[in-house]
């Protein structure tokens, strides 16, 4: 009888969670319940399908170089521990999943531990939009990369790293299994305008957005007092959201889970969103949003020296345009939020207009792929095999 793969899968922010979470599904689907077992470091999503975690990646969602500072020697040994597992448990190969600070340093310790064991990054980094030398970085220690976007192979393959296209799981979701009158139902508000609020999925980016939202929807509801507030969160982040909003003179009603989540995409008048991957899943779901993204100024100003775009959602990089209004550092501030979003709330032109320019937009990211977790697995598998054939 052969013995079931071993495949490791490392993910350290809920988006690559959910990655994660879709390549175990897909791999599980294509050996059987009996041909894969996994070990890793995941969260909530991952976890449910079968990868284990030796602890909580919540610690590591973190952003700016005052956070990385400040938690390095928790960080480092998290990367100590990371290592270690795969070291003890030898498996066939290792995905890293996203997350560029926390993966790439887990990788270039195994490269240098175990030279043999096939690494694949799931998630390339933007070398288009900072930092090109990466290419080359990862190049030394990863075996194949998997990205998101199709003009993102010849980059790597330039030099030396086998690449391959897969997608973005955002753009492959159909979102017309959402349903607005159950969220509309639920909040008791079948006909109120209804403003959505996604302060991020990292502490940091909460700690440094709520306030300010909390400013702009008081300026908000100050004028329009039947608009209703509702605040989808991350699992990461739940609890400090919570926390925080029950001090706000203006009520504001939190979803969980990702069912609600995307109900109350449909069902939204507006958004006002942290910069990320939400904001393309709002696009995804016709609803026009606002911005908002701001870290430390000691980031900012390396931010300003490294970055070559002039913006910071995807859609709009591929429109050229802001589609989107962004609100970013300085000019992210409560009356400047509010300013932003009251247009939207208040013109349903506006609101159509900007909803069909995100739609065009997500085209030109490639709307509409097939599943990436399933051509993941191919090449995982296969990075797998050709490792096989070489020893």
């Amino acid at each position: 009888m052969t013995a079931p793969l071993k495949i490791m899968l490392v993910a350290g922010e809920p988006s690559g969670d959910a990655l994660g979470a879709g390549l175990a599904r897909a791999l599980r689907a294509r050996l059987g319940p009996d041909g894969v077992r996994f070990v890793g470091v995941g969260g909530p999503r991952m976890a449910a399908e079968g990868v284990p975690s030796p602890f909580d990646i919540a610690e590591l969602s973190l952003f700016g170089l005052v956070e990385l500072f400040a938690s390095a020697r928790r960080v480092y040994r998290r990367i100590d521990q990371t290592v270690a597992l795969a070291l003890a448990e030898q498996p066939d190969a290792v995905v890293l999943i996203d997350a560029w600070g926390f993966t790439v340093r887990v990788a270039k310790r195994l490269r240098r531990r175990a030279p043999r064991l096939p690494l694949v990054k799931y998630v390339a980094p933007q070398v288009w939009a900072s930092r090109a030398g990466r290419t080359r970085e990862l190049a030394r220690v990863a075996d194949h990369v998997l990205t998101l976007f199709a003009f993102e192979p010849p980059l790597f393959e330039a030099v030396g790293l086998p690449a391959t296209f897969v997608g973005n799981p955002v753009l492959s979701r159909d979102p017309s299994g959402a349903d607005p009158a159950r969220l509309r139902a639920a909040i008791g508000a079948a006909d109120k305008p209804i403003l959505l609020l996604l302060p991020g999925s990292r502490r940091g980016e909460v700690e440094r957005l709520l306030p300010r939202f909390e400013a702009a929807v008081s300026l908000l509801k100050a004028d329009r007092p039947d608009l209703r507030l509702v605040i989808p969160v991350a699992d990461a982040v739940a609890d400090r959201v919570k926390a925080a909003v029950a001090g706000w003179s203006c009520p504001a009603t939190i979803v969980e889970g990702e069912a609600a989540k995307y109900d109350a995409m449909a069902a939204a008048t507006a958004a006002l969103a942290c910069s990320g991957t939400v904001t393309t899943e709002l696009a995804m779901a016709g609803c026009p949003m606002v911005v908002a993204y701001r870290v430390a100024p000691v980031t900012a100003v390396v931010a300003r020296i490294i970055v070559r775009t002039r913006f910071a959602t995807l859609f709009n990089i591929a429109a050229g345009r802001a589609v989107a209004p962004e609100l970013i550092q300085e000019a992210c501030t409560g009356p400047a939020l509010a300013a932003a979003v009251a247009p939207l709330l208040d013109d349903p032109r506006l609101r159509e207009a900007q909803a069909r320019a995100q739609a065009e937009a997500l085209v030109k990211l490639g709307r509409g792929v097939a599943d990436p977790a399933e051509k993941a697995a191919d090449v995982v598998l296969q990075v797998i095999a050709d490792a096989r054939k070489r020893a």
